[in-house]
């Protein structure tokens, strides 16, 4: 190699900016199986971590608990207490790390048996950094792993900001979260300003607490972060980044008054689309995520500081560590091979690039000012505004792929395909977790229970109950429960007792929609012909059992029964198989569909059968929609489930006439 060849590309590495960190979303089965698969990860060049909890663990249950039946280590890690925390992070400096947890209703107790562990390690708290989420209003609206009410629920929030600004300055104490906005339904517009909207009243519970003087609050608003999504059409979404640039800059220095820029700056991380992946011809949705990261990374102005990427087999199952692996190969060399970091911004002067941002932004001030005159972002959950907008879009954009409008790939255009090699393995082409986890897990929860000292365990549930009370705050108190042994669901208890819990408004009307709708017109005339034959309405139950938050496509079936001309009762999530069945037989329906898509559909799917044969109801049918592998659809019909459907089944029409023929074949039967 030449002289002058060497020293140009050493001039270019020199002024090459530094990568975003790589992350992978992961956790499963027990803290041991999750420590040994973040080593893993860590050993083959993730930069950061990112932990998922389980269900249990993210509504504030023990592992025992009648609710958690077939929910624990099965989307995430369970965390029942100090014990399960120092596991998990067994042989990692945490003062070294860069951890960001995916927790929300109980992010001030996970975090504080974060900071319980690191004391353990000998790490100076005040250098830990990292992320909890922290953002409860988006679980209202699309995750559903909420516990409290809106406002003790900011309450909590507000207390971790607080403390972290005094005693954890590097930590990110609330991390908006847009990324289940986009995954429900929610435009790019919807996205930019439920998110900002959501971050302002954050900072409005910041700043009338009182916790925070008026000269820190600026530092402390340079503390909040973003976590976004990145979907298809990647030049729109690389403009909605650009866009979320300009308008918090322009809240920060006009609403709050902060001045330095700094403290202005958008700071997020993101993990790109799982909503558009599919379980048809998966191998393509390589393609998918790296067309996605793109959006996020290619814009120096609005580039990611964290970036997570899902594994193409997200629509069959749980990724293996080998598919985790390949999407941080993909990070990986789009950081390291390309000359992407070598360059200014590429998009700096563009005309179609402003225009498309100056657009997004006023779109996005105009239903900013709606909120506002709603009187905020909290008002705007409880009037079920902000979730029947994201239902409503979500229903926008189903239609649009069952009519062909919005091409995808290997779903409505070009679905002609060979068999994947991917997933002719004999594992199926995805992890499962053993059964044997849950037992336990709970085993481990009893032995750690008996083990402890109970009068302790007591004083550090009264102070807790007693900081809930009288407006201290909770984080302290919390970390001495942590050191004392107390668990998740009695952290959760102590403050239930106190604040009560929620029910979020659901989305979904009882009237029908007036909207032009000549998808769902076969399925209209097969209700209107069936109902004439019974003489009476059809009537379906629409049932969320266990912990499962994740209510889209619960949400889009009711709809579309309920358009179609079917009466609909539908509860909302986290329902246990008892009280679907008590739904069932109050209501006389005709059917129950189930929505299940944590991976627990057997256990709880089987005992709503159960359960309705027990009752003498076995004149109803049971359907079941999820993320269900083909073995599991063979068990849940040996165990009396008509009929399983899975993402590939995307035709609400086709789905509606099918239950009608389910229904009616019961009826000729009975």
């Amino acid at each position: 190699m030449k002289k002058d060849d060497k020293e140009a590309r050493n001039s270019a590495a020199s002024k090459k900016d530094r990568p975003w960190l790589f992350r992978t979303y992961s956790g499963h089965s027990s803290a041991s199986a999750s420590n040994e698969l973040y080593k893993t990860n860590l050993a083959r060049g993730q930069t950061g971590l990112s932990v998922a909890f389980d269900l249990p663990t993210q509504t504030g249950y023990d592992s025992d608990h009648i609710l958690a039946r077939g929910e624990v280590g099965k989307v995430g890690v369970p965390i029942c207490h100090l014990g399960d925390m120092r596991t998990l992070f067994e042989g990692i400096p945490l003062e070294k790390m860069n951890t960001s947890m995916t927790i929300n209703a109980t992010s001030a107790w996970l975090l504080a048996l974060y900071i319980a562990v690191a004391e353990e390690q000998n790490a100076d708290i005040s250098a830990l950094q990292g992320t909890v989420q922290n953002d409860i209003i988006k679980e209202y609206l699309s995750r559903g792993t909420y516990i409290f009410p809106p406002r003790p629920s900011m309450r909590l929030i507000t207390d971790v900001v607080s403390y972290t600004y005094r005693e954890m300055p590097k930590w990110n104490p609330t991390n908006v979260c847009s990324y289940h906005l986009q995954e429900a339904g929610a435009t790019p517009v919807q996205e930019l300003s439920f998110a900002l909207a959501t971050a302002i009243a954050v900072l409005d519970a910041v700043k009338e607490g009182g916790q925070i003087s008026p000269e820190d609050f600026p530092e402390a608003t340079g503390r909040i972060s973003f976590f976004v999504n990145a979907g298809i059409r990647f030049i729109t979404e690389m403009c909605k980044m650009r866009a979320f640039v300009d308008l918090w800059d322009e809240i920060l220095l006009e609403r709050y008054g902060v001045q330095d820029e700094k403290f202005r700056r958008f700071r997020y991380g993101v993990q790109v689309n799982s909503l558009g992946l599919t379980e048809q011809q998966p191998e393509n949705n390589v393609y998918r995520i790296l067309l996605e990261m793109l959006a996020v990374v290619l814009s120096k102005k609005a580039r990611a500081r964290a970036v997570q990427l899902p594994a193409w087999n997200e629509a069959l199952g749980l990724p293996r560590p080998w598919d985790q692996q390949w999407s941080l190969r993909l990070q990986q060399i789009v950081a390291y091979e390309t000359d992407l970091l070598e360059f200014g911004d590429i998009f700096e002067g563009s005309i179609e690039i402003d225009r498309k941002v100056e657009e997004l932004k006023a779109a996005a001030r105009e239903e900013l000012r709606l909120i506002e005159e709603m009187g905020g972002a909290i008002a705007a959950v409880d009037t079920g505004y902000l979730k029947e907008s994201l239902v409503n879009s979500n229903t926008a954009r189903v239609q649009s792929v069952i009519a062909g409008e919005l091409p995808v790939i290997g779903v409505n255009r070009f679905t002609e395909s060979a068999p994947s090699p991917l997933t002719q393995e004999a594992d199926g082409g995805i992890m499962t977790v053993d059964e044997a986890a849950e037992a336990e897990q709970i085993a481990g929860l009893k032995a750690w229970r008996a083990s402890r000292d109970d009068a302790a365990v007591r004083r550090a549930l009264d102070a807790l109950s007693k900081a809930a009370r009288d407006g201290s705050n909770i984080m302290p108190p919390s970390i001495a429960a942590a050191k004392a042994g107390v668990t998740t669901g009695e952290w959760s208890e102590a403050l239930r007792q106190v604040y009560g819990e929620y029910r979020a408004p659901t989305g979904v009307g009882i009237a029908v929609s007036n909207a032009e709708n000549d998808i769902l017109e076969p399925a209209r005339e097969k209700v209107a012909i069936a109902a004439g034959e019974l003489g009476r309405p059809l009537k379906v139950l629409v049932g969320k059992p266990g912990l499962d938050g994740h209510s889209n496509g619960a949400e889009q079936i009711a709809v579309a029964a309920r358009d179609s001309g079917m009466q609909v009762v539908y509860e909302g999530i986290r329902l246990t198989p008892e009280q679907i069945v008590t739904a069932a037989k109050a209501g006389t329906v005709d059917l129950v569909g189930l929505s299940i898509l944590s991976g627990s559909h057997i256990p709880l799917a089987t005992e709503v059968c159960e359960r309705l044969k027990d009752a003498g109801l076995s004149h109803i049918p049971v359907v079941v929609g999820g993320i269900i592998p083909q073995e599991d659809a063979v068990r849940l019909k040996n165990a009396g489930v008509s009929a399983v459907y899975t993402p590939k089944d995307f035709n609400m029409s086709g789905i509606i006439i099918d239950m009608v023929d389910i229904i009616m074949k019961y009826e000729d039967v009975a």
